[in-house]
């Protein structure tokens, strides 16, 4: 597996999260894969998808 350089990344905390640091999770845009991360630990790892697997699942996220 190839690592992805993330160093110059933007990140932005998803929509969900609270002002208060509970459950934040950050995702990074305009990439052709889509690195999540939690923004209390980001340095515990990134988990990277492939655009239709993370349109997928936010998709069955919203519909509950």
């Amino acid at each position: 597996m190839r690592a992805i350089d993330l160093s110059d990344v933007e990140w932005r905390k998803s929509s969900y999260s609270n002002s208060d640091g509970g459950q934040c999770v950050e995702v990074a845009d305009n990439l052709p894969l889509v690195p999540v991360r939690d923004s209390k630990a980001p340095a515990k790892g990134t988990l990277v998808f492939n655009t239709a697997a993370w349109v997928s699942f936010v998709g069955a996220v919203k519909a509950q």
